[in-house]
């Protein structure tokens, strides 16, 4: 296959001019080949990638620092939760857009800079307004920031070392949401509780100012582009976008303090905008104009809409148990900020592994490693689900070490091959954008999983003891599970037919 095949949008014969000059490329390199500084960008991306999936669960363990010394409603401390994450998963998309159109390197400076501006921001606040504001602002800059990882990836890497690439990735996506409450309770730990909340922000800056400088000196520069900006931009695109997403987050993100909101009524609206901006973009295409998003992707890369309802599924899975561990611990144990941390510790270790080695194995092995990921984190939260109320309280957090570990190694085993096998048949000039929706697919799961998660821990405290409540609630995570394995089953079959044919 020659390059301009590959590189083309799916049912067209090369790549736009308005995007395919304009994204970062690999100069120098000849096809098959991958660009000569490529394992440094992605390290330094990496760790930048690493620090703003890091805010979605490190605040958790310094919630009541927080709310202690900005004398926060419990109203506000659901925004500093749910907020970053709800503006983060707005921007995804045009974010990816944005990178593919002007180069991620630019893209990812711009984000690193407001990001480690807005953290600083957080870490000063000294009201609830203040922090809930550089909260919902951090979640934009990260917005911006994370979805040039995948574009980057799609760009730099080639054939097998993609594959590695995208499991160090996983490895950045899962450890973070498990190491967060460790890191958090360490800071909180060093520099006391009543102001150490303010360095779970603060410890962003020095990062964000060494990342900026080895990205200038490590990720290549965009081709020149002599396209005009507001060329590049679908501004209708990203507003039906992104009142589709909020229309879907703001009700979760409200559910968390009021289960009986009336932003419910907003989900009504999302399959409309999602309707409008799917015939959007298909007129843009129509007229030969760069869309925020290729909707073609959906109908003719294989493996594309699979891979993001997988992965929105599992994410609702997995990330709102975090928050519910975090609730027990801490509030039904008696646990320390820190101890809680260490006690999920077993899940990010078993994550970091597998996640490596599942980036090797995925040419060989494909949807099998998601699927035998999926059944050994069933296994791991079934297990716990089982044992948890027959146990003493003192001695859960060591009940829990074996099988969290197995469900991080099953966890490793699913987000890095599932990001390869959803972009594979990806173009690189649309890596961003794609990219972006995928990752905006595990931020609706992840808020949603939050709020059905806590949501069935809270009502099962009624009438019954904390490890009753973290059963149920372990019940709920494994049925989203095995809806996901479902999934995995079905698009491996369909891989199947598709090779067959």
């Amino acid at each position: 296959m020659h390059s301009s095949d590959r590189d083309s949008p799916p049912g067209s014969t090369s790549a736009s001019p308005e995007t395919a000059s304009a994204g970062t490329t690999a100069p120098g390199t000849a096809e098959g080949e991958g660009y000569p500084g490529r394992w440094r960008a992605l390290a330094v991306t990496l760790v930048v990638g690493f620090m703003t999936l890091l805010d979605v669960t490190i605040v958790n363990v310094a919630i009541p620092s927080i709310q202690r010394g900005l004398h926060a409603s419990p109203q506000g401390v659901q925004w500093i939760v749910s907020g970053y994450a709800l503006t983060f998963g707005l921007t995804l998309v045009a974010g990816g857009r944005l990178g593919d159109a002007f180069g991620r390197r630019r893209m990812f400076l711009v984000g690193l800079v407001a990001f480690t501006v807005t953290s600083a921001a957080a870490g000063a606040a000294t009201s609830e307004t203040w922090i809930v504001a550089a909260r919902l602002a951090q979640g934009v800059a990260a917005g911006l920031l994370t979805p040039q990882n995948a574009g980057l990836i799609q760009a730099l890497f080639r054939g097998p070392e993609r594959g590695r690439a995208f499991g160090i990735f996983g490895t950045t996506v899962g450890v973070s949401a498990a190491t967060g409450p460790v890191l958090g309770g360490l800071i909180l730990t060093a520099f006391g509780e009543q102001q150490g909340w303010r360095y779970v922000f603060y410890v962003n800056i020095p990062l964000g100012v060494l990342a900026m400088v080895l990205a200038v000196r490590v990720i290549p520069p965009p081709e020149p582009s002599e396209r005009r900006l507001t060329s590049q931009i679908d501004t209708l695109g990203a507003l039906l976008l992104g009142g589709s997403v909020l229309s879907v987050l703001l009700p979760l993100v409200a559910a968390m303090s009021d289960p009986a909101t009336p932003l419910w009524g907003m989900a009504a609206l999302a399959p409309a905008l999602g309707w409008g901006f799917v015939r959007w973009e298909r007129r843009l295409i129509a007229r030969g104009r760069p869309p925020l998003l290729d909707v073609r992707l959906f109908r003719d890369a294989p493996g594309y809409t699979a891979g993001i309802v997988l992965a929105s599924v599992y994410f609702c899975g997995f990330s709102g148990i975090w928050l519910v561990l975090a609730l027990f611990f801490q509030d039904g144990l008696g646990y320390s900020p820190l101890e809680s941390g260490l006690a999920v510790m077993p899940f990010a270790v078993g994550s970091a592994v597998s996640a490596v080695l599942a980036g090797r194995l995925v040419d060989r092995l494909g949807r099998r490693l998601t699927i035998g990921g999926l059944l050994l984190v069933v296994l791991g939260f079934g297990t716990l689900a089982v044992a948890v109320p027959l146990v003493p309280p003192g001695q859960i957090g060591y009940l829990m070490a074996a099988p969290l570990l197995a469900a991080g190694v099953g966890a490793g085993a699913v987000v890095s091959p599932n990001f390869t096998m959803t972009l594979s048949e990806v173009p690189p000039w649309m890596g961003g954008a794609a990219g972006g929706a995928l990752q905006t697919g595990q931020r609706i799961g992840s808020s949603m999983g939050a709020a059905v998660l806590a949501t069935a821990y809270r009502l099962s405290l009624h009438g019954a003891d904390q490890r009753e409540a973290l059963r149920a609630t372990l019940v709920c995570s494994v049925v989203l599970m095995v809806i996901a394995l479902t999934l995995g089953v079905a698009d491996h079959r369909a891989r199947r037919a598709r090779t067959a044919r």
